[in-house]
């Protein structure tokens, strides 16, 4: 298995995605190519004691590199040496077996759909990420890429979320519920109470296992696999848990490092703290699948140091291993939805 990594997005870049690469070849066997600069990748593996490229480590030169700032509608089209646009081509050719970035995700999500393509019949790629919650994860779709959503959308968001956690997290029956203000059929804006007896009908075919609305507060404890949500609630509850994380983590080390009692008995539960600060760690995800198109795409935090870049990496692999892309092409009939005109 190859997995192309675009060696210049993010934050830390190129240090992150380089030294990131280098650790899933080491570790998971994994062959990668990293796209970019290749005189600063070589730079980047001197300057840490690599001298030579690795078995199983390629580099493939892209000259430019689309910035935050870059228009992402347009940027992957602008720069077309750009190392995102470069790295979606090598997939779309064959080149490799994913691609992994930690750039801008408005430009990845626009190459990926321009360059790549959805799967024929899905009306719009979701980002999924695996949220922490009482039940092990639960996959959030969609958590951002689509803001504004008719009810057919989360219909598909669904179906994908449940392969995902049938395929990527092992979930036999995925409980699949639709984030809400209340539990009742009738909460919600028009597009709840409208996809609702969507899904209750696709649950009841036996297609997705459809447990109704989940409120914010039940779906963190752990009462379904699959959150679907439109892009706009979602990325909020996607962000509220990330800001709830970090508040909790500051808490406690207040309270831990308040005298030389509680510094005692933060010793004594290191081991619980260690576990906890892991399960809340966007870093040992790695990254968010765009689940919808048609070859594997994982985009990473753009933040993420070489430790996340690694798990991105090996995310990659699961995701191409999963079979998840052949579920959805097998199963769009079910979905059952025309396409709209001028759409594939």
């Amino acid at each position: 298995m190859k997995i192309i990594v675009d060696a210049m997005g993010g934050d830390n870049a190129p240090h992150a995605p380089v030294m990131g690469a280098l650790q899933a070849n080491r570790e998971y066997g994994t062959s990668v190519i990293l796209v970019g600069r290749g005189e600063t990748i070589l730079k980047v593996l001197e300057e840490n004691g690599v001298t030579e490229l690795p078995p199983g480590v390629e580099v493939a030169h892209a000259g430019q590199v689309v910035e935050m700032c870059d228009n992402p509608a347009t940027a992957f089209r602008d720069k077309k040496d750009s190392s995102l646009t470069v790295g979606l081509n090598l997939l779309r050719d064959g080149g490799g077996d994913a691609f992994v970035s930690a750039g801008s995700t408005g430009a990845l999500l626009s190459g990926a759909t321009l360059v790549i393509k959805r799967i024929r019949g899905i009306r719009r790629a979701a980002l999924a990420p695996v949220v922490p919650t009482g039940n092990g994860g639960a996959v959030l779709i969609d958590c951002g890429a689509n803001a504004e959503c008719p009810p057919e959308y989360l219909l598909q968001f669904a179906y994908m979320g449940s392969y995902y956690a049938e395929r990527v997290l092992g979930r036999t029956a995925p409980k699949v519920g639709l984030l809400n203000i209340g539990a009742e059929p009738s909460k919600g804006t028009s597009l709840q109470t409208a996809v609702y007896p969507m899904l209750q009908e696709a649950g009841q075919a036996g297609r997705i296992h459809f447990t109704g609305n989940v409120e914010a507060r039940e779906a963190v404890e752990g009462a379904v696999d699959v959150i679907v949500a439109d892009g706009y609630s979602g990325n909020i509850f996607l962000k509220t848990m990330e800001g709830t994380g970090l508040f909790l983590s500051s808490e406690l080390k207040k309270m831990f490092t308040k005298s030389l009692t509680t510094k005692l008995a933060a010793l004594l539960v290191s081991g619980g703290i260690r576990d906890l600060k892991k399960l809340m760690s966007s870093r040992e995800i790695g990254g968010t699948a765009l689940v919808g198109i048609s070859k594997p795409v994982i985009k990473a935090h753009g933040s993420s140091d070489d430790y996340a870049v690694k798990n991105a990496i090996r995310q990659a692999a699961q995701y191409v291993s999963s079979g998840i892309i052949q579920s959805i092409e097998e199963n769009i009939d079910l979905m059952r939805l025309a396409p709209a005109k001028g759409e594939a």
